[in-house]
């Protein structure tokens, strides 16, 4: 695989994190995370134009090849909803008009593919990531950390469906029987 930056992002309302990650030869370096920062905008329409001039910063700056978002997770109120739909909305706008690939993943499957646990925590997700980047962390909000996340699991999807190593790819060093790296490393003629 050639070299190729990924845009994580975990879209947000509040706070959208996004997290920048270089693959190079199999290497996860970490290139920039952080929070953009809504909470001091009180007009929805002012929060989407601040998302969208950040994140085509973020692109104008590192020129990712691809981009990778969170999907909301359905909650019980639609206002809420629909407001986060908006702001991932903006987000792949973003993308789309420097014509960089979106692929998104639900939370559960960002969860399974950094901790082995579509149930982990934030804080797990966090934990795990230090292990995979071999370095600490530093953030304010666990958002930047969770963006972090969506780009490693699109880097390792990506790297499962290509590979015939599900282990490797899925960065783990033995898998469990019955967990889902086995069952990868064990079914490759089943993945598409």
């Amino acid at each position: 695989m050639a070299e190729k930056i990924i845009l994580g992002v975990d879209p947000g309302t509040r706070y959208m994190g996004y997290g920048l990650i270089l693959v190079e030869k199999g290497n996860i370096t970490l290139l920039q995370y952080g929070v953009i920062n809504l909470t001091k905008y009180d007009n929805h329409e002012l929060k989407l134009g601040k998302i969208f001039e950040r994140i085509t910063g973020i692109i104008d700056e590192f020129s990712p090849d691809e981009m990778a978002l969170e999907a909301p997770f359905f909650g019980k109120n639609v206002q809420s909803m629909l407001k986060l739909g908006r702001a991932q909305g903006v987000a792949m706008a973003a993308a789309l008009a420097r014509q960089i690939p979106i692929v998104e993943y639900s939370p559960k499957t960002v969860k399974q593919s950094v901790t082995g646990n579509g149930n982990a925590s934030k804080e797990q997700v966090s934990y795990m990531l230090e292990s995979i980047l071999k370095m600490k962390l530093e953030g304010e909000r666990l958002d930047a950390t969770d963006a972090l996340g969506v780009a490693i699991c699109h880097y390792y999807h990506e790297n499962t469906l290509a590979s015939n190593k599900g282990k490797k790819a899925l960065g783990i060093k033995q898998a469990k029987k019955g967990s889902w790296a086995a069952f990868l490393s064990e079914n490759q003629d089943r993945i598409k």
